[in-house]
């Protein structure tokens, strides 16, 4: 199967930015016209966003693009962080294959209403989406799409610092907005923890909303200086933004869970406190998230990807946190370097957001990886 088409480009100027990607998404031969696009930019030039697209669909003749702003954007190999950038991809889908959901903000009625015949007809189960920051409603908004296609969304938050745009067929804010992709359309998906298990997993036996007071029966900070290891137990101090809390997924049958921060310590009443509220016997297990850690997971989850698709990729989509990028995995791009390594010279695009979406849940912290077949 042909690649799908794609381009990067950095600059400050939007005419020159859709001038240097032009060339190489425009379609060659007897490609058709259309398609659907991805675009991402960089916060420096999210306010050039509505010039960008404007000139990308004359230039291009595709009309139909999702995308968002990042305060970092991704293509294949390149990571664009802190200096304008773009990064578009052209997948050459029927029209009858996708169908653009404008901004949902909270009422999901009305997502039910707009996008329920089309759904029914394509046997549509999987979207890709982008979510405003400022939208106080994301997770239960989330969790309703996913339920109503009865199915999984991948995205990620728009990480603009000033105005988090997403585009879905025009310009939109204020919600969670993207595409529906109909079954004809074969994906797969997978997401990195950039963590590392450490322990085992416990049962929590006495909390009071975030707060742990027991674990197994045990105070919790016991356990937990027994997971950790004696040379961390020995100074707490070191833990912060190196040891988390592993919710684990109700259901998942791929061992998946939800990190959640260490918010706080109490060495005299032996408490450990994290950034969620827990309920007597759910399970909980603790983490490290290093350089090392988050490079063998991102290796091992594009390996379980490759062994699943069998196939060469046409093209993917990729959403990182933005503590992820040069915040865990160095300078020089490398952390797009590594997918590349283990994917291939795959056509690329995505972006660094405030959260990551997999399945109906809202991550932190991840790598979201999503490859068209």
């Amino acid at each position: 199967m042909t690649p799908f088409r794609y381009a990067h480009a950095a600059g400050s100027n939007a005419r020159r930015l859709v001038d240097a990607c032009a060339g190489p998404l425009a379609p060659s031969g007897n490609e058709a016209r259309g398609g659907l696009g991805f675009l991402y930019v960089s916060e420096q030039i999210g306010g050039e966003l509505p010039e960008i697209l404007t000139r990308l669909k004359l230039a291009t003749g595709t009309t139909d693009w999702v995308g968002s702003v990042g305060t970092g954007v991704c293509a294949t190999g390149q990571e664009y962080h802190g200096a304008p950038g773009m990064v578009a991809m052209i997948a050459d889908l029927a029209p009858a294959d996708y169908h653009l959901v404008e901004t949902v903000r909270d009422d999901l009625s009305g997502f039910k209403t707009h996008h329920e015949n089309w759904r029914r007809q394509a046997g549509c189960h999987f979207g890709i989406v982008h979510a405003d920051p400022r939208n106080g409603h994301l997770p239960a908004i989330v969790e309703g799409i996913a339920e109503a296609i009865d199915g999984f969304l991948v995205g990620a938050i728009s990480s603009s610092r000033r105005q988090p745009l997403q585009i879905a067929g025009e310009i939109m804010m204020g919600g969670v907005s993207g595409v529906l992709l109909s079954e004809r359309v074969p994906v797969a998906t997978a997401l990195s923890q950039s963590c590392s298990l450490i322990g085992v997993k416990h049962r929590v036996t006495r909390a009071d909303a975030n707060v742990i007071q027991e674990l197994d029966g045990r105070p919790a900070l016991a356990v937990f200086k027994e997971d950790i290891g004696e040379l961390l137990a020995r100074d707490l101090k070191r833990i912060e933004g190196f040891i988390f809390a592993a919710l684990p997924v109700r259901g998942s049958d791929t061992g998946d869970y939800v990190v959640r921060n260490i918010v706080g310590i109490d060495e005299g009443d032996e408490l450990v406190a994290v950034s969620d509220e827990l309920e007597l016997g759910q399970s909980i297990q603790f983490c490290r998230r290093d350089a090392h850690a988050a490079e063998e997971d991102l290796v091992r989850m594009i390996g379980g990807l490759k062994q699943r698709s069998n196939t060469t990729p046409r093209g993917a989509v990729y959403f990182s946190c933005v503590a992820r990028g040069p915040h865990l995995f160095g300078d020089e791009s490398r952390e797009l370097k590594l997918i590349r390594r283990e994917l291939g010279e795959v056509p690329l695009v995505g972006f660094f957001g405030y959260g990551e979406i997999s399945h109906h849940r809202l991550y932190g912290y991840t790598g979201v990886l999503t490859l068209f077949l």
